[in-house]
């Protein structure tokens, strides 16, 4: 994994995902809430606590978290980027450490199950 630490998210899904399909558009319309809750939600006055200024120091950077793009994100348009995504092999799932190779793949997930999106990263050089 290189030197990047694991990013851990919690989904709140609305309904039980049967296929991966399901379940990239389950996560996406969770992200997409998400997003757009904080560009909607906008502290006048933005401040940190010393809990905060902690936390954020640890990661290496310390910032007030200022939006200064305040445009909404369009929930089909995000599902269908990720479907387009995974179909490019821009990321690959694992779900309870087996990788899931196609989109209507059936899914058995428990309240155990752990997912994993990893991003690729596509390296060009040359030979000197």
């Amino acid at each position: 994994l290189g030197k990047k630490k694991i990013k851990q998210l919690n989904f709140n899904i609305e309904i039980q995902p049967n296929t991966l399909r399901e379940l990239i558009e389950q996560c996406v319309k969770s992200e997409v809430k998400t997003y757009n809750q904080k560009r909607e939600n906008v502290q006048l006055l933005p401040f940190l606590s010393p809990k905060e200024i902690q936390e954020q120091g640890e990661t290496g950077k310390i910032g007030f978290g200022d939006i200064s793009n305040n445009t909404l994100a369009i929930e089909t348009e995000a599902i269908e980027n990720a479907i387009i995504g995974f179909k490019d092999g821009l990321y690959v799932v694992f779900v309870d450490d087996e990788e899931i190779k196609a989109l209507d793949q059936e899914l058995n997930l428990t309240p155990e199950s752990v997912i994993a999106f990893m991003r690729l990263t596509f390296l060009a050089g040359t030979y000197w």
